[in-house]
């Protein structure tokens, strides 16, 4: 049987870290707060929540990509697991702060 590697999960939920109550993409998953930019460690692959963690994942970095734009780079604060996610600064409803963002790339 064939394991998908990405399960499209666009929910809503409230950011860990911030508190701000962040809405659906609409387009594509939305992982991370675009606020704080902070996530969970929820999933071992993408949307799949088999990740039994749960620790708050903060950013680390942040690199420009010529085809997706930003990625983001998070950091487990619990378990220390290292993951990567795509920005979401184009976003129509809460785009990510750009600011942080480039901030993040001179890390």
């Amino acid at each position: 049987m064939e394991q998908k590697l990405f399960t499209k999960l666009d929910e809503e939920f409230v950011c860990q870290n911030c508190g701000l109550k962040v809405k659906p993409l609409g387009y594509s998953c939305r992982n991370h707060c675009p606020r704080c930019l902070c996530s969970l460690h929820l999933d071992i692959n993408p949307g799949d929540r088999a990740a039994e963690c749960g620790g708050l994942m903060r950013p680390i970095s942040a690199e420009p990509d010529a085809k997706k734009g930003y990625i983001i780079t998070h950091k487990c604060t619990k378990c220390g697991a290292i993951r990567r996610n795509k920005a979401a600064t184009d976003a129509k409803v809460q785009p990510d702060d750009i600011n942080l963002i480039i901030k993040l790339t001179v890390r």
